[in-house]
């Protein structure tokens, strides 16, 4: 029995990460009941009360993931949605960021598919994940990436983003949103 008791953190820190899959602001949204009631299971005194507490507050929590009440996801899976989601205005994903240190969520290091110019002379950038990123100041680049070529992308104002090229000057750019539609 111990042995059993002693693993029940583990699972309780796994559901710490749970998420609710109606939640409109999942940042604001509160804690699912079944979340709490497994936390409450801790307070038990009585070793048995507590594994009895424990069982069934897992049973619950294993019925809400069955019908998608509650969704958990661990933090490999969340950086890889930060991952594909940068860039874009997601605000709901923001729940994605518990537990990653600022720079998972402020730059990212990519790889350049292709390359080409826009209409109006601007660089617009397919990355190896798909994203599509857009030139949006004047910056001239002294030569034009090429396929295989690393980018640096980082935060910037107003919504935008500064992309670095190698050695180059960083240019301001901003992810397609065309390009999350496909």
């Amino acid at each position: 029995m111990g042995n059993t008791i002693m693993t029940r953190p583990v699972l309780l820190s796994a559901l710490a990460l749970a998420l609710t899959a109606n939640s409109a602001l999942a940042q604001t949204a509160p804690e699912p009941d079944v979340i709490k009631a497994l936390k409450a299971c801790s307070a038990i005194k009585a070793d048995g009360e507590r594994l009895t507490c424990y069982d069934k507050a897992a049973q619950s929590v294993t019925k809400a993931q069955e019908t998608g009440d509650v969704i958990i996801i661990d933090k490999r899976s969340a950086r890889a949605a930060r991952r594909q989601a940068f860039g874009l205005n997601l605000p709901t994903l923001s729940i994605l960021d518990r537990g990653a240190d600022k720079a998972e969520t402020e730059t990212l290091q990519a790889v350049i598919k292709t390359a080409r110019l826009d209409a109006e002379g601007r660089l617009v950038m397919t990355l190896e994940d798909g994203a599509v990123w857009r030139q949006i100041d004047d910056q001239s680049l002294g030569k034009p990436p090429k396929p295989g070529a690393t980018v640096e992308i980082r935060k910037a104002a107003m919504g935008s983003y500064m992309m670095k090229i190698g050695s180059q000057p960083a240019m301001r750019v901003r992810r397609s949103e065309a390009a999350a539609a496909r």
